[in-house]
């Protein structure tokens, strides 16, 4: 066999994503970003009813950074998924409006 005779094929390609799969992703991160929400304002209840409360000032420090890192990283967690879920619906319906390229082969 001689290397002219071997084809090259190409691989094929993955499908393109339609509107269903923009509107379950945008479903999705939209239900995780309402439930990281209900989370994230619970822990604020809990740490404004439940204060920490050391004798040392180096303790009540660490207490009170770590109380402003979780409450904070769980409403980054929130806007986060809400940003993508936002965004996954304008796509969404953008995918709606316009028409794919035929292709001429």
């Amino acid at each position: 066999m001689t290397p002219d005779d071997a084809k090259i094929t190409p691989e094929p390609e993955d499908p393109r994503k339609g509107p269903l799969s923009y509107l379950s992703g945008a479903l999705t991160a939209g239900l995780i970003s309402w439930l990281v929400f209900g989370f994230s304002k619970r822990m604020v209840v809990y740490f404004a009813q439940h204060q920490p409360h050391f004798s040392s000032p180096i303790a009540q420090n660490i207490a009170v950074t770590l109380k402003t890192l979780l409450v904070g990283l769980t409403f980054l967690a929130t806007f986060s998924s809400g940003f993508v879920a936002l965004g996954l619906t304008l796509l969404f319906l953008r995918s709606l409006f316009t028409r794919r390229a035929e292709d001429p082969a």
